[in-house]
């Protein structure tokens, strides 16, 4: 009975632990992201503002035009490229975050399979 209370002891210090280590890592990853995004924004803004500017400083409507079909390619390219790069950040938290887990997963795997061999 002390043998299995141990056990049992020791399993929920690892998940907790586990659980801990995770939600650090989803924190830190969110936290990332947030700044990411933050960071995106403001100079989505700073470059939209810059271009409008520039657009009725222009001297003729088809200067205007062309300046805000530039900047319309270009903010679609870097939108698309922020896309990207927010995908890879979440993809990159979800597996640090299933890190901890990795090695009570397999252990378990390892003494279920041993109990189908006996």
């Amino acid at each position: 009975m002390i043998k299995n209370f141990e056990e049992f002891q020791t399993i929920g210090k690892d998940q907790l632990d586990a659980s801990v280590a995770s939600a650090t890592a989803v924190s830190a990853g969110f936290q990332t992201i947030a700044t990411e995004l933050t960071d995106f924004s403001k100079k989505s803004f700073e470059e939209g503002t810059a271009v409008w500017e520039k657009a009725l400083a222009s001297k003729s409507l088809d200067k205007a035009v062309d300046i805000q079909t530039t900047y319309a390619k270009s903010a679609y390219e870097a939108y698309v490229g922020q896309l990207t790069k927010i995908g890879e950040l979440y993809m990159s938290t979800a597996k640090e975050a299933y890190k901890p887990f990795e090695a009570q997963i397999a252990e378990f795997s390892g003494k279920v399979s041993q109990k189908k061999a006996s």
